[in-house]
């Protein structure tokens, strides 16, 4: 969650190419995507809740920020279809109508925006539902094409690229993206001559399930280098169908990124940013971080913390459990339990100190 939306340049965060390429008879051929956070300044830090507060940064930015974004997709893509697939209520709701608001200014012939609403029209099972998705982009699809080359070294271009997003474009973007590769690959099939007009890549369960696994695993990959586990919905992408167990992983990659956003990934987000040379070292100069721990941050402990609301809690229980002895140990027991109510709302009220953040400060690097 320490990158999220663009920096000033419109570069984005968790911006990803995806190419799918087949070879068969003599053919080449391939299909781009892109995907990538929403393009203006926004930011989610972490505060110790499940889903922090979404917050957008320099709101009146957004448009110039966004035609920068896509003024770079048109020139190394061509036209851009935008695929917005957050929800329209809450924090998402806010987000989605600032990118359709940044997006107005600049639409066009070779730049479109459509939003989606993933999460209330295929819930969480409903996939099949991303047909009225595929109904609303297909003429863009056929119109700007994919690559294919033959034998011959004759060639045609993909004139156009669609760029898809979600909160973090991760599970909701893998899902639409490997439906938009699935009904490429099934034109690509038909036009090499390997379907006929009505065939699909479901009437041959072997190659449903290699298309299924393969996009499972590339999900998990772009998941895996994003928030540090694999994606979500896993069982129903590589099978088709929701089981228990794939409820129950899903369960545990939730919690796992959650210990991950809060107690390891400010850490990490620092190494990635010293590697790439966002933060410079000077030779032979002090290596300590700029942005020192100072006050409460300093002495601030998520795990003293928890241990001291534990051992309060211990102590209420066995106070109350003496009271019938001591009458007196009913207010030891009120005592203990307050010392524990205080401390859990504290590190609830002052969460954002609790967590792991980002040590360095990117003089040089504005946004994000």
């Amino acid at each position: 969650m320490w990158r999220r939306g663009a920096d000033r340049e419109g570069h984005v965060a968790n911006f990803v190419e995806t190419e799918q390429i087949i070879q068969i008879n003599g053919f080449t051929s391939s299909f781009v995507q892109v995907r990538g956070s929403i393009p203006f300044l926004w930011e989610q830090i972490v505060d110790l809740t499940y889903k922090p507060k979404f917050e957008i940064v320099r709101p009146e930015q957004a448009p110039q920020i966004a035609e920068r974004h896509f003024l770079d997709l048109r020139k190394m893509y061509g036209s851009v279809l935008a695929v917005d697939l957050l929800n329209k209520h809450g924090g998402e709701g806010r987000l989605s109508d600032m990118f359709s608001n940044a997006m107005q200014p600049i639409v066009s012939e070779d730049l479109r925006y459509l939003h989606f609403d993933f999460s209330k029209i295929c819930g969480h099972v409903h996939f099949e539902r991303l047909s009225f998705l595929y109904d609303q982009i297909a003429d863009f699809l056929v119109k700007n094409g994919y690559f294919l080359l033959n034998e011959e070294s004759e060639k045609m271009e993909q004139l156009g690229v669609v760029r898809t997003n979600c909160i973090d474009c991760l599970d909701r973007t893998n899902i639409t993206q490997s439906m938009i590769a699935r009904k490429i690959l099934e034109l690509q099939f038909r036009r090499i001559g390997v379907f006929a007009a009505e065939e699909t890549i479901s009437s041959h369960p072997k190659l449903d399930r290699c298309f299924r696994i393969l996009w499972a695993n590339h999900g998990d990959d772009i998941s895996i280098q994003y928030a540090g586990t694999a994606a979500l919905k896993g069982d129903l992408v590589r099978s088709g169908q929701r089981r228990v167990q794939g409820i129950l992983k899903d369960r545990y990659i939730s919690l796992k990124r959650y210990y991950l956003n809060n107690f390891s990934d400010g850490t990490k987000q620092d190494a990635f940013d010293l590697l790439q040379g966002h933060y410079k070292v000077s030779v032979g100069g002090d290596i300590t971080p700029p942005s020192q721990k100072g006050g409460l941050e300093a002495i601030a402990s998520f795990p003293l913390a928890l241990c001291l609301v534990l051992i309060a809690l211990l102590l209420t229980t066995m106070s109350l459990g003496q009271f019938g002895n001591d009458p007196r140990h009913l207010l030891f027991s009120v005592v203990w339990g307050s010392i524990s109510v205080g401390i859990a709302s504290f590190v609830r009220a002052k969460g954002r100190i609790f967590c792991n953040r980002p040590r360095l400060q990117l003089h040089d690097k504005p946004g994000y």
